[in-house]
Formats: structure tokens, sequence, C-alpha cells
């Protein structure tokens, strides 16, 4: 079951409606647990309920299900268990001996019957599970306040931070702190990222302070700016204070900005080249992985020093012109004359509308001085236009 989640799941007429997230039992005293359905997340990022009655066949990368499904948001009743959420990583015992679950399989009794049929368990840390029926195991019938988080990871491991945070969202508190501790610092940062601001602060006030301050660096300037100003001031000075002067200094330009402005919600961290850099060089640095797309559409040029804030702004070169142009061509000659920067003082809405107007994915934001201070990406005005519960999907529900 632990290599379920992310699995995708297929209608009838084979188009993908969403992804399992998790496997909903029934545990039964002296009985082994039968399964109930699947928790699928459907778009936009809404859990909905699948009875395993309704489930065709599952295969490695695909679960296809018949009939309908309820895009009812799921709810877990008291007599339900979370395989993945809930069990994975649970200390049990087996012949008298501690172990941890590392994975449970699930076995069709008969037609649209299943029942979980056998436990793969580990001790200590070598981690080499032996796999046991479930009647030898004992412990399942509570959840141990120092559960672990390894088994848990693993199963999702491969998902994207948005989908990993949604999946965290759904979880006991208990158990998002204790993934989100296992985590390391970068994917902590950008699984923060992706959260509802509650969980955000519930999760970053279980971390020691120096660790926070860590994970506030690894996350973008303007989303740890986003935090802090969400926290008590007090707190929010205190993690500044321990985070890298060099890391710090960038937040906190950001938080002097009023939040609902073009200064406010901007990154601080585009791509930023001098004039005397070739498109090669432009290109080079636009591939970059870790970019956005938003972030990626353009080149911003700029007098040394090239970091914000920069020496006066010159212009913006998009990655289309950077197609055309020969790889030896300075970015001096291949600027766009038509885009006008930004204040930092711009509102939202002007922010939007300038956005809007020109078709543009970013625009860059220059101070009273002419440098560049930063840029405004369309994904940063959205998740400050769209409503607080955005992430979690609230205002969907019918």
């Amino acid at each position: 079951m632990a290599r379920l989640p992310g699995t995708p799941v297929f209608d009838p007429a084979g188009d993908q409606i969403g992804r399992v997230r998790d496997v909903v039992v029934g545990l039964r005293i002296g009985r082994r647990p039968t399964v109930h359905g699947l928790v699928v997340e459907v778009q936009p990022r809404r859990r909905v309920f699948l009875p395993i009655t309704r489930v065709r066949r599952i295969e490695p990368g695909a679960v296809v299900f018949t009939g309908r499904i309820n895009m009812r948001r799921f709810e877990q009743r008291a007599t339900e268990t979370l395989v993945v959420g809930e069990i994975l990583d649970l200390s049990v015992t087996v012949d008298g001996e501690p172990m941890t679950v590392y994975d449970v399989a699930m076995e069709q009794i008969k037609p649209s019957t299943w029942e979980i049929t056998r436990v793969a368990v580990y001790k200590g840390r070598r981690r080499e599970p032996r796999t046991v029926d479930w009647s030898e195991v004992a412990g399942f019938d509570k959840l141990q306040k120092d559960q672990g988080a390894a088994g848990l990871i693993a199963a999702f491991e491969s998902m994207r931070a948005a989908d990993m945070a949604s999946a965290l969202h759904e979880l006991p508190s208990k158990r998002r702190v204790e993934i989100a501790r296992a985590l390391n610092d970068d994917r902590l940062a950008d699984v923060l990222e992706e959260l509802p601001p509650d969980d955000q602060i519930g999760i970053l006030g279980t971390l020691e302070p120096e660790r926070a301050a860590d994970v506030l660096e690894e996350m973008g300037p303007d989303d740890a700016a986003d935090l802090l100003h969400d926290l008590p001031d007090e707190q929010a000075a205190k993690l500044l204070a321990l985070m890298e002067p060099g890391e710090a200094a960038p937040v906190r330009r950001l938080l002097t900005y009023p939040e609902d402005s073009a200064g406010g919600v901007m990154t601080s961290e585009p791509v930023i080249l001098p004039p005397t850099a070739t498109v090669a060089e432009a290109l080079a640095h636009i591939r970059q992985q870790d970019l956005t797309p938003a972030i990626a559409a353009q080149v911003y040029v700029a007098r040394p020093p090239t970091e914000t804030p920069t020496g006066t702004y010159l212009g913006v070169s998009h990655f289309q012109r950077l197609l055309r142009e020969p790889p030896s061509t300075l970015l001096g000659a291949v600027l766009d004359p038509s885009i006008d920067p930004i204040r930092p003082a711009f509102t939202l809405i002007e922010v939007t509308a300038y956005l809007a107007n020109y078709n543009l994915v970013a625009a860059p934001v220059v101070d009273e001085l002419g440098r560049l201070v930063g840029a405004v990406t369309v994904d940063d005005v959205l998740d400050h236009l769209l409503p607080e519960d955005w992430r979690e999907g609230a205002h969907y529900d019918s």
C-alpha cells in the first residue's frame, strides 16, 4: 500500500480524474482489517472517497474504477484508519519483539472485498523488512506519541512539493509535525511555501529556533517574508537575527513594504545580468532547473552590482527574443524598450492591471533611484488575490 500514493486514478472512459493519496481501512478486533476504499485527490485539491467496491483493478501506475465517484469532500469516520497517514511507521510487536511498520499489503478475498493480510516490519535501524501475517502483529490499537516518519516520507518521496503539502495538510496535526520535522531543510522549505499560513506557523513553531532559521534561509525571500509577516513581531525578529546576514538582508527589505503592494509580493532574486553578458550566458541562467517558469521567462539587465538593489536598471530581455538572437550577442543590444518598470508602492490591483494590459508573466520593480529591487510574477499576484484558504480548496466545496 505504501506504493499507492501518487498513483493515477482513471474513470471507465480512460480519463485521469485524480491521484491516490491514502487507503481507508476499518480495524476489527481479532480479525483482519477490511479496506473501505481510497482517498483520491481531484482538482482543485479536493480529497474524495472512492469505495473499494468501485475499483475495477489496481495495477502498477494505474487504478481504474467503474461507475461514478461522489465529489463530496472525504471525511474520516471515527471507526476508520488511514494506512499511509496513521499506520506506516507505527511501533508494534511481533512475537514480543518491538518492530516498526514499513508497509502493509491488501489482498482481494472475494469480488469487491479486500483485507489487509500481511505486514512488512523492521527492527532497529537496519531497516531490513520481514513480512509477517497480520495476526502475528500486536499494537495496531493505538497510535504512539513517538511514531516515526521514515515510511511515510518514503511514500511521499516522488511527490511535487505542492502535492506533498496537500497530503501533509490532510494528516492529523501530530503526524504532520512528525513528517515536517523529519524532512531535510531544503525539502521542508519547498513544502512550507505551499502550505496554508496556519500550517506554516504551526510547523515552524515546533522546530528549534536555529532549525527554523535554517529553513527560512532555504525559502524564497518573498515566501519567507510572507511567513514572518504572519508571526508575532518578537518571534519574527528572533528568527531574523538567527539567519545568516546575507540571507536575512533581502527578507528584511521585503518586510519594509506593505503586504498588499508590489514591494510586498515581489521576489528579490530574479535573473539579473549586466549589459555586457551574452545571450548564451542569459540562456544558461534561465535554464536552471530550480527557477519557476515565470522567473525564467525573462532576464533583467542592470549595471553592477547585479544583486538587488542593483545598479541602474536598463531593461528586460524576454526568453523568446533570446532564442532568436546569435549566442554571442550582448544583452544590451536586445532589450525590450516597451516595458516600463513599476514602483514598489503599486497596489496589487495596479500590478494585476499592468500584467494583464501587457500580457506579461512578470514585471520589473524599480525604486526611486532607478535600481532594480525585484520582480513581481503572476503567481505572486495570484497567491495574494485568491481567497486565504485557496490552498485548502475550502471555497470550492458545494
